[in-house]
Order: C-alpha cells, then structure tokens, then sequence
C-alpha cells in the first residue's frame, strides 16, 4: 500500500517562495512549507500525522532520533505509528530535506536542512551532549579546497568526539 494520491487529485496550488516578515523583509520558506510543497508536488497526501511529524521536526530542541520524534508526535496526536515516523523520515531524506546523523551512536537522530549556514557536532563521549559550530575552520577548509583542489564543497557532515567542558572539569 502507497501513500501516493490517485492521479485524478488536482495538483497543489502554487506557493509563495518567500515570506514576509514584520520588517517586509523576504525570508526563504520554513522547513515544514518546503516539505509539505516537495512532497505534495511528487504526490504524496498532506495527512495531519504526517503535517504534525513535520511540525515536531521542525520545532525540535536538539538532535531527536526517531524515537523521540514519535514521543513528541504522539503527545499531539495517539494514532501516529512508528512505521510512520520511518517512512516520513525516509521522504524526507530523499528529498534532501533532513540530514541523518550518527553522533556517536548506533541509532541516527534527525535535523531539518535549513539553508543556513553548515555546522558541524561536538559531541561528549561521556555525557552524549551535542553542540553545534559552524563558521570559522569550515568555512576556512571549504575555502582552501576551492582554491587548492578545484573542489565545490556542497555539504558537510562533521562530527567530533570529546569531552564537554563540563565532564572535562568533573573528571
């Protein structure tokens, strides 16, 4: 069974790229309209479970695995399945709108892709925190392999293991 629309559903109306904000300055369109406009454009139904993963995703403190994308999915709404978190999970990686990371562990967590600037995770081996940094030697290593090598870096997964200040200091 597919989640797929029938072909005789009308295509989804056109969005705006941009939003407006206070200021009338344009802003890129959030996470969860760039999901629900890819995924409805390759057919895919906008049901309120999969409206509401977008919504957890989107709004997330931290780095959640599907577990806790499912806890927080289902506080909003009991009948979301497991198997429904996974399947969302994987569109949305297809489309190349979450990034999958390790952090360490034998289980991924998820991010929504931004369009921000990249970052790269510090993560304590000791106490599992994860901090985000970007700028500074990344965007340095980005520079210096243009230049060097030709290469057009157009992402990167970085993830560095230690100890946090505070499992430095308490050991």
């Amino acid at each position: 069974m597919t989640n797929r629309a029938h072909a005789t559903v009308a295509p989804p109306r056109p969005r705006r790229e941009t939003r407006r904000t206070r200021a009338g300055k344009s802003q890129p369109p959030t996470f969860h309209v760039r999901a629900r406009d890819a995924l409805r454009a390759e057919g895919y139904r906008m049901t309120k479970q999969r409206d509401t993963l977008l919504d957890v995703i989107e709004h997330a403190e931290g780095h959640l695995d599907a577990d806790g994308i499912y806890d927080l999915a289902r506080r909003r709404d009991a009948r979301i399945s497991l198997s429904t978190v996974y399947r969302t999970l994987n569109l949305l990686k297809r489309h190349d709108l979450v990034d999958e990371l390790h952090l360490s562990e034998e289980h991924h967590h998820y991010e929504p892709k931004t369009g921000g600037p990249q970052h790269f995770h510090l993560v304590c081996v000791d106490c599992g925190s994860v901090q985000e940094v970007s700028g500074g030697i990344i965007d340095r290593l980005q520079d210096e392999l243009k230049q060097e090598r030709g290469f057009e870096v157009s992402g990167v997964q970085l993830d560095v293991q230690g100890h946090c200040w505070r499992c430095e200091a308490a050991g």
